[in-house]
C-alpha cells in the first residue's frame, strides 16, 4: 500500500468514550481537511508560524472558523505537547453554523490564542 505524505503515520480514533475530535474528523469544515492530515503537515513541515497551516490542503482560508484550533495546534505541537483537540465533533460542527450564521464565536472562545475552546458534550 502507498502511503500518501500528508498521512498520519498513527491515526487515532476516538473511542467512544473518551472526548475530542479523532485524526479522522474535520478540523477545516470548509475544505474537509482532517486532524490527522494537519498534525501530520504540522510534524513533516514545523511551520515557524502557525499561519503556514493553511499550506495543508487550504485549512484555515475558508470562514475562519478553524484558525484558533490551527493556532492551538502549532503552539501543542511548538512546546512539545500531544496535538490534540478536546472538543466534541458535533458541539464543535455546531459552533461552526452559529460562527457563520452571525459571525461572531460563541462565549468562551479566544479569538486571538484558540485557548478556550467549546466544552465538550
Amino acid at each position: 500500500m502507498v502511503r500518501s505524505p500528508m498521512a498520519d503515520p498513527d491515526p487515532t480514533p476516538r473511542e467512544p468514550d473518551q472526548p475530542g475530535l479523532a485524526d479522522t474528523d474535520d478540523v477545516c469544515l470548509c475544505f474537509h481537511v482532517p486532524l490527522g492530515k494537519v498534525k501530520a503537515f504540522i510534524r513533516r513541515e514545523d511551520p515557524p508560524v502557525a499561519s503556514l497551516i493553511s499550506d495543508c490542503l487550504g485549512a484555515g482560508t475558508g470562514c475562519g472558523w478553524c484558525v484558533p484550533v490551527l493556532r492551538m495546534l502549532h503552539r501543542q505541537h511548538e512546546s512539545g505537547e500531544p496535538m490534540q483537540v478536546g472538543v466534541d465533533p458535533a458541539a464543535y460542527a455546531g459552533g461552526r453554523r452559529a460562527y457563520r450564521q452571525t459571525g461572531q464565536r460563541p462565549d468562551g472562545i479566544d479569538k486571538s490564542a484558540g485557548s478556550d475552546l467549546p466544552p465538550t458534550s
